[in-house]
């Protein structure tokens, strides 16, 4: 990219989708980026699963060594509700970045085949699709309805508002994962998740100083009454429970929020937002990473290679490959 802008202005939307409905998703995600428009933003991020949901405190109904018919049901409704690539939906996506001349990063469900993958898809501000990255490893119960993501996710790409990249949620655990994101010399470093604990804001803080990048972690502020009426881990007679032990109201708080942006020192450009819908706001300066960078390159004036060595796979993830 030749001409890079030397101020941007991104937006975080911590808020909700209407989960299990696709339709009235991504009419929320123009909602907000219609909103961030109007305020000149250049990027708009969404969170983790925002089409069309983060499938809050239910394993569906699974088990070791068993599965149970109401669970079964569930999934199919969550692969109903979840994005095909390309679809009808998914067009829909590429024409609000085009209608507001934004680049797009969305958390969608994605379903291939018989199978669901957490991934972020960027958006140009003519729609075209920069990158589409799987989470590599789902956490825990996630294991059971996501597939595993493959490395030729793992991309950093070059734009008018500087090299941008990211991973999901606890894949930014993973050192490996983020050194090949550093090695492609990522600037703006998206985050998505739905981790709400102050640990994982100074993890944020630590990727974003580590990393020499702005990073811009984006979760739900998400409710209770987000959710159908019948999903079975609020529903009445279901075992699950608030943490006090009482049963789930309509008004009880499932993910707290915690949006946050950082600057490449580590400092907040944006201080985290918590228990509330908000589109969070910063402008980004260029000329800040270059002073970071100053003392601390990761994988140029503070790496060495001839000690340390990494090799990624940017194979896609097929199973077969067919020869003729």
């Amino acid at each position: 990219m030749s001409t890079v802008a030397a101020s941007v202005k991104v937006a975080a939307v911590q808020a909700a989708p209407v989960a299990f409905d696709l339709p009235a998703s991504i009419q929320k995600v123009r909602h907000f980026t219609k909103a961030a428009a109007q305020e000149s933003a250049d990027l708009v991020v969404f969170p983790e699963g925002f089409l069309s949901a983060y499938p809050w405190r239910y394993a569906f109904d699974a088990t070791i060594g068993a599965r149970e018919p109401r669970g079964r049901q569930w999934f199919a409704k969550y692969y109903q509700s979840a994005v095909a690539i390309p679809s009808p939906e998914f067009e829909e996506l590429r024409s609000i970045a085009r209608d507001y001349n934004v680049f797009l990063s969305v958390g969608i469900i994605e379903k291939e085949r018989g199978t669901l993958y957490c991934t972020s898809i960027l958006l140009s501000r003519t729609g075209d699709v920069l990158s589409s990255h799987r989470k590599l490893i789902p956490t825990a119960a996630e294991r059971l309805v996501w597939g595993r993501g493959a490395g030729d996710g793992l991309q950093v790409v070059d734009t008018e508002i500087g090299r941008v990249g990211g991973l999901i949620c606890w894949e930014n655990y993973m050192p490996a994962a983020r050194l090949s994101l550093y090695q492609q010399g990522i600037e703006i470093y998206i985050a998505p998740n739905a981790d709400d604990l102050p640990s994982w804001v100074a993890s944020m803080q630590h990727i974003a100083k580590e990393g020499r990048c702005f990073v811009i972690s984006c979760n739900q502020f998400c409710k209770v009454a987000d959710f159908p009426s019948d999903y079975p881990p609020f529903s009445p007679g279901h075992h699950d429970r608030q943490a006090d032990g009482s049963p789930w109201t309509p008004d009880a708080v499932l993910s707290h929020g915690g949006s946050c942006i950082v600057g490449p020192l580590g400092t907040f450009v944006t201080e985290p937002v918590w228990d509330r819908e908000e589109i969070v706001y910063a402008q980004l300066n260029r000329d800040d990473l270059l002073q970071a960078r100053m003392d601390f390159d990761p994988v140029g004036s503070y790496a060495r290679p001839d000690i340390f060595t990494l090799t990624v796979n940017r194979k896609p993830g097929d199973n077969v490959v067919f020869t003729d």
